[in-house]
C-alpha cells in the first residue's frame, strides 16, 4: 500500500509552510503514521528546525531537488507517510513542480486577510501553475486551503474568516473546515523545539484523512 503523502505549498513564502509541516508531520507520528518530512526548501527551516529540537522524533531530510517525484516514491516506500515542505512557487517553481507530481495531497496554508488571498491569487499565477501540475500526474491530488492565523479555531458564518472562505470557494479551492489560530507562543515561538501536536494539527489530519477515505 502506497504511503500517504502531502505537500503544503503557495505562491509565496512567509504563508506558514514550513510551522505547518512540522506540526502536521508531528500529527502524523503521534498518530502512529511512521513520517518522513522532507525539507525541499533551500532555505531548511524545517531541517533547522529538527537540528535546533536535538530531533522532532521523526525524520526529516533535506532534498531541493527538481527530481523529487523520481526520488520520493523510494523514500516514501520506507515509511508509513510524507510530507514534503515545499519553496515558494514564485522563486523555485521547478522544485515545487517536482514534490507535487509525487505527492497526492496540496495544502495551501493561508492567513484569512485581503491582502494575504490577494498575493496567493496574484495574476492567476499559482492556480495555472497547480492546473498544469495537475495534467503531469496519473491521477488528481486532492488541493485544499488550510486557514491560519485565524480567530477561531473552527469556520465562521461572519468575519474575515467566513469573507476569505467565500472568495476561496467561489474560485473553485476547498477550505477546511479546521483552522489554525494565530497563538505565537505555540507556533512561532516554538521554532527549534521538540513540539506536540495539539488540537488544531490533529483535527487537520483527520479532516484530510476522511476526505482520502471518501
Amino acid at each position: 500500500m502506497a504511503a500517504d503523502s502531502y505537500a503544503f505549498v503557495n505562491l509565496k513564502p512567509g504563508t506558514g509552510k514550513s510551522t505547518s509541516s512540522v506540526f502536521f508531520a508531528t500529527a502524523l507520528h503521534e498518530a502512529g503514521d511512521d513520517p518522513l518530512l522532507v525539507d525541499a526548501d533551500k532555505g531548511k527551516t524545517s531541517v533547522r528546525w529538527d537540528e535546533l529540537a536535538a530531533g522532532l522524533g521523526f525524520p526529516v531530510v533535506s532534498k531541493p531537488s527538481r527530481n523529487l517525484h523520481t526520488t520520493l516514491p523510494d523514500m516514501a516506500r520506507r515509511h508509513g507517510s510524507l510530507v514534503c515542505d515545499v519553496p515558494q512557487v514564485e522563486d523555485h517553481a521547478a522544485i515545487a513542480r517536482s514534490a507535487l507530481r509525487f505527492c497526492d495531497t496540496w495544502i495551501l496554508p493561508l492567513a484569512p486577510s485581503g491582502p494575504e488571498v490577494d498575493r496567493m491569487l496574484a495574476d492567476d499565477v499559482l492556480e495555472e501553475f497547480l492546473a498544469d501540475t495537475q495534467g503531469l500526474r496519473r491521477s488528481p491530488a486532492d488541493v485544499v486551503v488550510l486557514l491560519n492565523r485565524t480567530n477561531t479555531t473552527r469556520a465562521t458564518k461572519t468575519g474575515p474568516d467566513a469573507e476569505v472562505r467565500e472568495v476561496l470557494t467561489e474560485r473553485g479551492f476547498h477550505v477546511l473546515s479546521t483552522q489554525v489560530p494565530h497563538v505565537d507562543a505555540v507556533y512561532r515561538q516554538t521554532f527549534g523545539t521538540r513540539v506536540r501536536a495539539i488540537g488544531p494539527y490533529q483535527r487537520v489530519l483527520k479532516e484530510i484523512k476522511a476526505r482520502r477515505a471518501t
